[in-house]
């Protein structure tokens, strides 16, 4: 079958799912791709040889460096996409195959595994739940074993992690939504982790915000009671972490600096105060200063929703440059009680925030709440029924959230690498 034979209807009704994968060190190391169909009826995408042609189509002509950028892509197949010749248009070196739990472990497909193997490619074997006979046979040519922690019967996990544990082979625990379910995974020797647990605040009694992060919240202040550069510039370099961050953010190609900037006030002049801000929005989220902290998975997930609600604001109210930076506001601080391990009423009480911003980040209230509501409902990859409701209430196509989330992507890719 040719690529090109996807039916538009299938593409236009794309949208995509990219699930962060965790290592032991809580370190972004890649993404499943999960590609779901928003059309009316919700219908999953990988039902016949021409859904599975499309959804290996998008993930080949997307180029992987757009979507995980560093990472790897965990993408999904099933025995028609297994056998078939357009998977060699995925590239080896940046693509882990994931065999669904419907493959069964027929003399042709155990073949079909090891010849890919041969030609390059890596496996992961999704939804392990026990040791059935298609497991015990696929899992020798497995590089990820990935064990589905929510289907398990209790108390059952400790005995399958022991069976399946082996030096060739990583175990993955997906589905973890819990810091408790994460400790108990890490203690059974799990290598990797998919789930939202990460994202979920947990709320420390007395805890403070840390002085690095006053001075962001302090800069963020004055720029929203629009200050003097001259009290911008003095309070940026009373901060020498920020000092040192802005000047390596300015000298980096996405800014674009046609000259080496080696000053604050010429550093500032030539960022601007709306990309300041944003800059600043996003700079909460880097701890330490460390150049590679674009793995940490909540910078990612943070820049990821509000560059989307910028575009969302943009797509769906052209022209209105002050709604989409207000987009982008809510779309970065709906993790900063996770960040700052505080209820969000309390983070609320730190930055002075428009009665809309605050409506969306306590309430998921008002046009931005119902965007924010989107994005999260998207990022768990949920059903296409309700996501086609929630695309209808807010008037966009599912084809202009896929150029929306694809645009995002690329942005948080190449502006964090530069912060």
């Amino acid at each position: 079958m040719m690529l090109a034979s996807a039916p538009s209807k299938l593409a236009d009704n794309f949208f995509l799912a990219r699930q962060p994968i965790l290592n032991r060190g809580q370190r972004l190391v890649a993404y499943e791709l999960l590609f779901r169909d928003a059309g009316a009826d919700g219908a999953h995408v990988t039902d016949d040889a021409e859904a599975t042609a499309t959804v290996i189509a998008h993930a080949a002509e997307l180029g992987m460096g757009q979507v995980v950028g560093d990472q790897m892509a965990f993408v999904n197949v099933d025995a028609v996409g297994l056998m078939s010749d357009f998977i060699r248009f995925l590239p080896n070196d940046k693509v882990i195959l994931e065999i669904l739990e419907t493959v069964r472990a027929t003399p042709e497909v155990l073949n079909r595994v090891r010849e890919l193997k041969q030609a390059g490619f890596k496996f992961a074997l999704d939804d392990v739940i026990g040791q059935s006979d298609d497991v015990q046979k696929l899992t020798p040519l497995c590089d990820v074993i990935k064990v589905d922690i929510k289907d398990m019967q209790p108390g059952t996990l400790p005995a399958l992690a022991r069976v399946l544990k082996n030096p060739g082979q990583k175990l993955l625990a997906e589905k973890v939504e819990t810091v408790e379910e994460f400790q108990e995974c890490m203690e059974l020797g799990f290598e990797y982790f998919q789930g939202y647990y990460f994202a979920r605040p947990v709320i420390l009694s007395g805890k403070k915000i840390s002085p690095s992060q006053m001075s962001v919240l302090h800069l963020l202040e004055l720029l929203d009671r629009d200050a003097s550069s001259a009290e911008i510039e003095r309070s940026v370099k009373h901060d020498a972490l920020i000092t040192l961050n802005l000047l390596r953010l300015v000298n980096t190609p996405a800014v674009g600096a046609r000259q080496r900037i080696n000053s604050v006030g010429h550093a500032l002049m030539v960022l601007g105060r709306r990309q300041l801000r944003r800059w600043l929005q996003i700079l909460l989220y880097v701890k330490n200063g460390g150049t590679q902290e674009f793995t940490s998975p909540l910078l990612q997930l943070a820049t990821t929703r509000g560059k989307t609600m910028e575009l969302m604001v943009e797509q769906r109210r052209p022209g209105q440059r002050v709604s989409a930076d207000i987009g982008f506001t809510v779309g970065v601080m709906s993790l900063m009680d996770t960040l700052f391990s505080i209820h969000m009423r309390e983070v609320l009480e730190s930055v002075n925030v428009l009665d809309e911003v605050r409506a969306a980040l306590l309430h998921r209230s008002g046009d931005y709440g119902a965007m924010l509501s989107l994005i999260e409902h998207i990022e768990r990859g949920r059903d296409g029924k309700v996501l086609a409701q929630m695309l209808h209430q807010l008037d966009l196509k599912p084809a202009e959230l896929y150029a929306i989330q694809l645009a995002a992507i690329e942005w948080v890719t190449e502006y964090t690498r530069g912060i």
